[in-house]
């Protein structure tokens, strides 16, 4: 089968079109027909093989698998004897582990689910990592009506869903990030927009009732001074040392907690069928709007990523692949 495969670490330029073998389902696996698939911080993450400590688990010199890509959406093109919640045909979208920058991709039942009816393939694609990895944080936070929530990065993937589910659950949400990109992040439900080149979130003391930081560009200090007393702060950034990456801040996250009055909570975002459900039902319900940027053809993807690395994204970039 047709897949991007980078047998190297590196930028962008190590990404190529080739051929490798198609999976076969597990018992407990669907064999997934790729129609579209996003691109992901955690891709390009791994692409790089940063932090370097990863490469503990992916590949010390090389990748030991060629292929990238989470976030899937297509059809049921097969099913192992185990499975009972899918049939051949059925439109789902999942989070794969590695291996969706393909034709073909096989996934654990568990971690699948029906593919919302109100959006195409490319914008269901644009949700299962991004969308749970907000579902999760905003639970984490136990966000409710009242709230006044902060979204760092909220004109990116994780973001954009956290700014519309956060106010779907009845907060007042404030967004953060480039002046150009304000006007999306108003369009998206944020009440209140601020631009990071120019002022400091952290400047308004005790204002925020939760702050959910995926950017990790101002110190733990700064950031808890401007939550409410009891206020809590979730950090969901893979940005840090070229060694280790966040571990140093979830240290001193872990560390610092207990000796403020306000909680800082680390988010270890997982793979969840149930809450892909949940996204589901919220997104044909018209709580939730997936955001894609621009779809690129599969044979396209180093395009794809170094537009990803350039910044200038809305939500999601997404590979077509039929």
């Amino acid at each position: 089968m047709r897949a991007i495969v980078h047998r190297r670490y590196g930028g962008h330029e190590v990404l190529e079109l080739g051929e490798v073998d198609a999976p076969e389902p597990a018992a407990d696996e669907v064999l997934i027909r790729v129609d579209a698939v996003a691109v992901s911080a955690g891709d390009v993450f791994l692409m790089r093989g940063e932090p370097s400590m990863v490469r503990l688990a992916f590949g010390l010199s090389r990748p030991k698998r060629p292929v990238l890509g989470r976030d899937v959406a297509g059809e049921v093109a097969a099913v192992g004897p185990a499975v009972t919640r899918f049939r051949v045909g059925d439109p789902v979208y999942a989070e794969s582990d590695q291996g969706g920058w393909a034709e073909l991709v096989v996934v654990p039942e568990r971690f699948a689910a029906r593919r919302p009816a109100s959006v195409d393939a490319a914008h269901a694609a644009a949700v299962p990592v991004s969308g749970t990895t907000a579902l999760q944080g905003l639970r984490l936070a136990r966000v409710g009506p009242g709230q006044h929530v902060l979204m760092t990065g909220a004109s990116g993937g994780v973001g954009g869903f956290a700014v519309q589910l956060a106010k779907a659950m009845g907060a007042e949400v404030t967004g953060v990030c480039r002046a150009e990109k304000a006007d999306h992040v108003r369009a998206i439900g944020a009440d209140h927009v601020i631009d990071h080149t120019t002022e400091d979130f952290t400047a308004h003391a005790g204002r925020y009732d939760v702050v959910f930081d995926m950017v990790a560009d101002r110190s733990l200090r700064r950031i808890s001074r401007s939550l409410t007393r009891g206020g809590t702060l979730v950090l969901s950034s893979g940005r840090g040392g070229r060694v280790v990456g966040p571990l140093w801040r979830i240290a001193a996250a872990s560390v610092m907690s207990p000796f403020v009055p306000q909680h800082l909570r680390t988010l270890a975002a997982k793979r969840d069928g149930d809450d892909l459900a949940e996204l589901t039902r919220r997104i044909d319900a018209g709580e939730v709007r997936p955001v894609v940027d621009t779809v690129f053809p599969l044979e396209r993807a180093a395009d794809a990523v170094a537009r990803f690395e350039a910044g200038d994204v809305r939500g999601k970039l997404v590979l077509a692949v039929r």
